[in-house]
């Protein structure tokens, strides 16, 4: 199988194509992903800057891509197992809810994601992934097609990510984005 991602890839780059290998970036020694002070170095110079010599930066892109979940751009929102489990958690006993993914004008950049657990309504298209319901309404569905939603657990910053191929811009904090 091909690499999915190598070492002179950039860290802000792996996190936005692959959101899901966050949490083994973490697990090494890397919490740069949460306050992007270190977001344009390539893997390696953020590892080797990290203390790891060379076969550790081989055994940690490895273990990265084991963690990448491609998006092909073929399904209409990829839902991570981190999210699904999140998702499930969150609606635990309440018949018919999901998260509902949100558009709205906001943030530096113009646009962002918001998230809540509800029932569908009627302009509303249901996606489910392994037992857990995502809510999007048809407006905001043309804005994430092909977008991955991953659910992120970091020192900085936890919550529902989507990692949308369709994004042209977004602000520094990370939390608004433009098309």
């Amino acid at each position: 199988m091909e690499n999915l991602i190598t070492k002179d890839m950039t860290i802000g780059g792996v996190i936005k194509k692959y959101p899901s290998v966050i949490e083994t970036l973490q697990q090494t020694g890397v919490h740069c992903v949460g306050c992007h002070v270190a977001y344009d170095e390539t893997l390696e110079q953020g590892f080797k800057s990290h203390g790891m010599r060379d076969d550790q930066v081989n055994e940690v892109i490895k273990k990265l891509n084991e963690a990448a979940i491609p998006n092909d751009g073929k399904q209409t929102l990829k839902i991570t197992p981190k999210a699904v489990k999140k998702i499930k958690e969150f609606t635990n006993g309440m018949e018919g809810y999901g998260l509902r993914l949100k558009i709205i004008s906001g943030g530096c950049s113009g646009m962002q994601y918001a998230f809540e657990v509800s029932k569908p309504k009627d302009n509303d298209v249901e996606l489910f992934e392994d037992g857990a319901r995502v809510i999007i309404d048809k407006e905001a569905l043309t804005v994430v097609e092909g977008s991955m939603l991953d659910f992120a657990d970091s020192l900085q910053d936890a919550g529902f990510k989507v990692s949308n191929p369709k994004v042209t811009s977004g602000c520094g904090c990370g939390h608004s984005f433009s098309m």
